[in-house]
């Protein structure tokens, strides 16, 4: 994360036009090439069907942020700087995994081997880790009677059932006048609703989806405006003035808000919040997102190859951080709430996420992140 970006005016190869999605979390590619070799790096950016070095860069960045998010949240309580932090950054992380999720969904139709690809990538893999996740609580919390449903997300695979709606829609997003506002005013509705209910999230599905769409909308362009050095420049003013806010707001407003998993009524709030907040935390949250992409280095990195492993990164990371809540470790550990401890451990959750996104890790788990069940499909299913 220290390596020096490079100025504007430079040559740099450009974005590739968007492509089909890949396995999981979006892949940037720009066409549908055989499966890259497990640990293989990325390759260079602008060739075409190959991976692109700002996308991964982004991802991998994102899953970090993730990582301390998690890691700030029970921090929160005894330090003003950890709410801090953390309510800034909830409010652009996963907005960022939507928006290229939207990006790179933007040639998702009902071609057979792209809905092969929609449910080894997707669809399985939040079979695997919703039963995980759920035996796990059961074990690690004492709790034998939490239930397994497919229809309850459980903590992380919310993002899974939500990629899984949101890409089976990617076709009339397409065809509507207005994409845009027409996601914009399904949020507001659903965040005035509270007899939405839980079932598969839908809450999470619709209040995000205005990001999924602009997503979608987006175009190569689009990314390069906001790579260019004055977005830079401008950037640092702005998250100053967000975190001042953050720091102003921390005791005065719930942090559920950027969850998006309830309503206005559900967080104790009139109805008519539901639609200010939705809308306001949407506008905060593209500012933010804009700054976070406009430090994306755009080159390669030592951690562009990373950014094809964040699906494991995210997804194996969340039985530590549940753990870390079961087994009481900030309680074992007092000196986590000193000011050196929360480096340390923001540090720690930095290197514990990179290593879930290296090769080995995606080679273990593999067959249930990236299964070919060629036994399951057509012989035609992975044609085009």
């Amino acid at each position: 994360m220290t390596n020096p970006l490079r100025p504007h005016g430079r040559s740099r190869a450009p974005l590739p036009p968007a492509g089909p999605p890949a396995d999981g979390l979006p892949a940037p590619r720009s066409s549908e090439p055989p499966r890259q070799a497990a640990g293989a790096a990325a390759p260079a950016a602008g060739t075409g069907g190959r991976r692109d070095a700002f996308f991964d860069n982004a991802k991998y960045l994102a899953i970090v942020l993730v990582a301390m998010g998690h890691v700030w949240q029970p921090l929160t309580g005894d330090s003003r700087a950890a709410e801090t932090l953390y309510m800034v950054v909830y409010t652009f992380h996963m907005p960022a995994f939507v928006i290229i999720s939207g990006y790179f969904s933007r040639g998702f139709d009902m071609r057979p081997d792209r809905l092969r690809r929609l449910v080894t990538g997707v669809a399985v893999p939040y079979v695997v880790f919703e039963v995980a996740y759920s035996l796990f609580k059961r074990w690690g919390d004492g709790d034998p009677a939490h239930p397994i449903s497919l229809l309850d997300p459980w903590y992380l695979t919310w993002f899974l059932v939500a990629l899984f709606a949101w890409r089976l829609t990617t076709p009339l997003w397409k065809v509507v006048r207005w994409p845009l506002p027409l996601a914009l005013g399904i949020a507001v509705l659903a965040s005035v609703s509270p007899d939405i209910g839980d079932d598969l999230d839908l809450q999470r599905i619709l209040q995000f989806l205005p990001f999924f769409v602009i997503g979608l909308l987006m175009k190569p362009e689009h990314f390069r405006l906001m790579r260019r050095r004055e977005v830079r420049v401008l950037s640092v003013p702005v998250l100053a003035a967000a975190l001042a806010v953050a720091y102003w707001a921390g005791p005065r407003m719930n942090s559920a808000w950027f969850y998006h998993r309830d309503s206005a009524q559900e967080l104790g709030a009139p109805w008519w919040a539901g639609i200010v907040m939705t809308l306001a935390l949407f506008g905060c949250s593209m500012v933010l997102t804009a700054c976070f992409f406009a430090w994306v280095p755009g080159r390669r990195t030592w951690f562009t190859a990373l950014g094809a492993g964040t699906l494991y990164g995210y997804l194996l990371h969340g039985f530590l951080v549940q753990g870390s809540r079961f087994w009481d470790w900030y309680d074992v550990f007092p000196w986590v709430r000193e000011p050196l401890g929360m480096v340390l451990v923001t540090l720690l959750a930095a290197a514990v996420v990179t290593a879930l996104c290296t090769s080995p890790v995606r080679r273990a788990f593999r067959c249930v992140m990236e299964p070919g069940m060629e036994w399951a499909f057509r012989r035609g299913a992975s044609g085009g």
